[in-house]
């Protein structure tokens, strides 16, 4: 799970180890029409419903997290966890309580803080969604599939906001570097390659090696997101490719996959993982080609790269 430098931790449990993990991939932004501060909104998760937010934001600026941005909570519904895994970060936010006010200064700049971080650390493309599932930023009610029965949340003023200072402003803080989130742990740089031809049998997995089968011996946390780049040569029309990062002992053994990419056809195609790698486990990727007539299809080309810090 990941928690955000700059946001108090108020843990909640025990949903934050009880409920399933989440591959990030939107920021959907709430008013809570209530006044409270992000200590006030932690108490309410935790004593009141068993709904929950991964942020609290208080009007003065006070910002707090509640679960890892890696593991579920449920204030968006349909966006929650999807079923391949994918899941929105959410933000309650302090308002009055008929969510008619604009976000404070205070709290329009920790939300764009916020927001550019979640983009470094996870790799949310710097969008507005487009549909309930695009991966990007949005409000609550920008689409049905996050509300149950509809919502008016966060209200005209706030969705006005939205478009024309805070997610502008999300766009121009995120290009800014992403600094280092303990300052006597250095950044690392992953960045290996192999041009060696492999031939993927179709329907079979196999193990890809860079420098070699271990792309992570942790503990490593990831920095922004990991690629896995994979060229494909000449391949069949309708060739499907699953990639697939997993963890397992130093021994390979007790693999733990994190559930499939799929990619199609012939060419260059990119696999985005974001968990860190816990103490005593190693990161591993393997490809599986699948293609209609039973070919195999020969990778002429991997790469992997990404930022961590070794702890």
């Amino acid at each position: 799970m990941a928690w955000y430098p700059n946001a108090t931790k108020y843990e909640l449990q025990p949903e934050s180890d009880s409920q399933p993990a989440i591959r990030p991939t939107q920021f959907i932004l709430h008013s809570i029409a209530a006044p409270w501060t992000a200590r006030r909104v932690y108490e309410y998760w935790r004593d009141s419903t068993n709904l929950e937010s991964h942020f609290g934001l208080g009007y003065a600026g006070d910002l707090g997290q509640y679960i890892g941005t890696e593991t579920r909570a449920d204030a968006n519904y349909q966006a929650n966890r999807r079923p391949d895994g994918t899941g929105a970060v959410s933000i309650e936010t302090a308002s009055n309580t008929n969510a008619t006010d604009r976000w404070t200064d205070e709290q329009v700049d920790r939300l764009i803080r916020l927001g550019a971080w979640l983009h470094h650390r996870h790799g949310i493309p710097l969008r507005i969604c487009r549909t309930h599932d695009d991966p990007g930023y949005g409000y609550h009610r920008l689409h049905e599939e996050w509300a149950v029965g509809g919502t008016i949340c966060p209200g005209n003023a706030r969705v006005t906001q939205f478009r024309e200072v805070v997610f502008p402003g999300i766009v121009a803080e995120a290009a800014n570097p992403s600094p280092p989130e303990e300052d006597d742990m250095p950044i690392a740089k992953l960045h290996e390659s192999n041009a060696f031809d492999v031939e993927l049998p179709s329907g079979s997995w196999v193990g890809l090696a860079f420098r070699d089968a271990v792309i992570h011996a942790g503990p490593r946390t990831l920095i922004g997101p990991l690629y896995v780049q994979l060229t494909i040569g000449d391949a069949p029309q309708g060739t499907r490719l699953d990639g697939r990062f997993y963890a397992t002992d130093p021994d390979g053994s007790s693999p733990s996959g994190y559930g499939d990419l799929t990619k199609w056809g012939a060419g260059t195609h990119q696999f985005l993982h974001n968990v860190d790698v816990p103490a005593g486990k190693h990161l591993r990727f393997e490809v599986c080609a699948t293609t209609p007539d039973g070919s195999p299809v020969t990778l002429i080309h991997r790469l992997v790269t990404g930022d961590y810090v070794a702890s």
